[in-house]
């Protein structure tokens, strides 16, 4: 079924930043983190200062996608964590079904968000036009298989982490990033010493690098 660019930004209620939607050279998704809004990932399109883009962001209901730990069994984050998978997936149907291609559509989540966007992403494998993980991974408990069907060919992924993030195990990160590499993505990952559970200038310039080849290959 074919709709609208606008009418799937009004369904979903996506917040929006940057160049107009109708007439951005891409669109980026932005995934906020538990406890935070999505208002709160706007001020990345003044961070990132790439003219052409187009920034959407969804809204979790109470601000958290699911209540536990993204490595707590998968029943304990039910039926939330199963409605925030099929949420985020169903925004990326809908705005591919508007005739945006996936070569120009970006996901970008922080946190809580860069784990639902890195779940969601592996279960809907597309060449997409870049994925940015900011201190997150793949969900569920130690010993989740990652035989997820499809490619990530032609997509290329940045995953930045802390080396001591309180929220995020390091294990968790090199294995987001060897399942997003099996699935044939292109993939950058950057492990920071000592840093803060946030987002640093050096991940600020992967995320504008990666948004600038999206754009350069979707013009």
């Amino acid at each position: 079924m074919t709709v609208s660019l606008q009418a799937a930004i009004e369904r979903h209620g996506l917040l929006e930043a940057g160049a107009p939607s109708g007439s951005a050279a891409a669109l980026v998704l932005l995934v906020h983190g538990r406890g935070a809004t999505a208002a709160s990932m706007l001020p990345l399109a003044d961070a990132l200062a790439l003219p052409g883009l187009c920034y959407l962001a969804p809204q979790a209901d109470g601000n958290s996608w699911y209540p536990q730990s993204f490595m707590a069994p998968t029943a304990a984050n039910e039926p939330f964590l199963g409605n925030a998978l099929t949420r985020l997936s169903t925004i990326i149907t809908d705005l591919l079904a508007s005739g945006v291609t996936p070569a120009g559509l970006g996901v970008v989540g922080f946190s809580q968000g860069a784990c639902l966007a890195s779940e969601t992403v592996l279960r809907n494998p597309r060449a997409y036009g870049f994925i940015g993980i900011l201190s997150g991974g793949a969900i569920g408990p130690l010993g989740t298989p990652r035989d997820y069907p499809g490619s990530l060919g032609g997509a290329r992924v940045f995953l930045g982490c802390s080396d001591h993030d309180p929220h995020i195990p390091l294990a968790r990160v090199r294995e987001t990033t060897g399942t997003f590499t099996r699935m044939g993505a292109s993939v950058t990952e950057r492990i920071y010493p000592g840093s803060s559970h946030g987002i640093n200038a050096d991940e600020l310039s992967h995320l504008r690098e990666g948004l600038l080849a999206m754009t350069a290959r979707h013009p």
